[in-house]
């Protein structure tokens, strides 16, 4: 009778290792799948309502020239602190801060915003190459795309040094044309990242040949269309490109919206919806909340207008609550979950 008990034991104590085994392994697999906040990960169902390009503040004095001190964080806190809340009352739940590393990126101020805002807030990895190469640091010049992806991808496994915040996507910036070889080499560093982490690659992009550049870049690295976001795909005139881009797969952002771009902006959805691309389509507003540099940050427009003003006129237009959950909430999903 004891050797009965004895080998029942063992079989229940078997069948809670192996019980629990599962358990740690779908845990594990749900993680790899969660979005990483400012504060740690989140599910993807958790991130509502989302604005997917904005900035807390940015520094713009060149790489060469920034550094610690440059702007009191209590400062910068204080005027951006009240419009992150408003934003949060008005129901958004979610806020991208696009500002890269050598432009003032600042986790650890942004963790301290999203505890007092109730917000999730999202930081990045990768270099900001548009501009000439003004906000590239020395190094990264002489860095191969391995050297770079090695690094960035460090950023995302262990957190950005000292603060061990993790980005949420790969944010890189190129000119308008033809690639130069240092865009290029950005390019192939966020592919190399993107294939390592699942992050999705949002890039200030100068125009729709720049984009096709980079989406064939990125597909001679094995990355999909649709771990890319074109940022600024408003500027391109030639709406061809933002159809061509979106049939391919990747997503076309829309992201300078304010009071004086309303209906230039509501033509682009439009048009995006009549050529059934509207899931593909991302809106925010591109708002910087703080300038270094200037007295106070200069002028803050704050992060409400998109909630206040712009989706009301947007429904008068005959986009209707389902589609602008689908811009505000699904497709931001979408594109910010990891990939792998």
């Amino acid at each position: 009778m004891a050797m009965v008990l004895m080998k029942r034991r063992d079989l229940f104590k078997a069948a809670a290792t192996a019980l629990g085994t599962i358990r740690e392994s779908r845990a594990a697999v749900d993680t790899s799948h969660q979005i990483n906040t400012v504060l740690g990960p989140v599910s993807p169902a958790d991130l509502g309502r989302t604005l997917i390009h904005e900035h807390v503040l940015v520094d713009v004095v060149g790489a060469n020239r920034i550094g610690p001190g440059r702007y009191d964080g209590g400062e910068v806190r204080s005027v951006v602190l009240p419009h992150l809340k408003q934003l949060r009352s008005q129901g958004c739940r979610t806020f991208v801060d696009c500002t890269p590393a050598y432009q003032g990126r600042d986790p650890e101020l942004l963790a301290r915003l999203s505890q007092s805002s109730g917000l999730n807030i999202l930081t990045n990895t990768g270099l900001y190459g548009a501009a000439g190469g003004e906000y590239i640091p020395e190094f990264a010049f002489s860095a191969t795309a391995e050297d770079l992806a090695a690094r960035w991808t460090g950023e995302f496994q262990i957190g950005i040094p000292p603060t061990g915040i993790r980005p949420a996507l790969i944010k890189i910036g190129v000119d308008a044309g033809p690639l130069s070889k240092v865009n290029s080499k950005l390019v192939s560093a966020a592919a190399l990242t993107h294939l390592r982490t699942g992050l999705v690659i949002a890039s200030h992009t100068g125009d729709g040949l720049a984009a096709m550049a980079q989406l064939n870049l990125l597909r001679s690295h094995g990355v999909p269309p649709a771990a890319f976001i074109w940022m600024h795909a408003q500027d391109e005139k030639d709406r061809s490109f933002h159809r061509k881009a979106a049939e391919a797969g990747a997503w076309i952002e829309f992201d300078g919206i304010s009071s004086e771009t309303v209906d230039r902006n509501i033509s682009l959805i439009q048009e995006a919806r009549r050529a059934g691309y509207l899931r593909r389509v991302l809106i925010s507003q591109d708002a910087v909340g703080f300038h270094v540099g200037e007295e106070r940050g200069g002028y803050c427009p704050g992060y409400s207008f998109m909630f206040s003003e712009f989706l009301p006129h947007l429904r008068k237009s005959a986009i209707d609550e389902n589609e602008t959950r689908v811009l505000t909430v699904e497709n931001p999903r979408h594109a910010l979950t990891p990939s792998n």
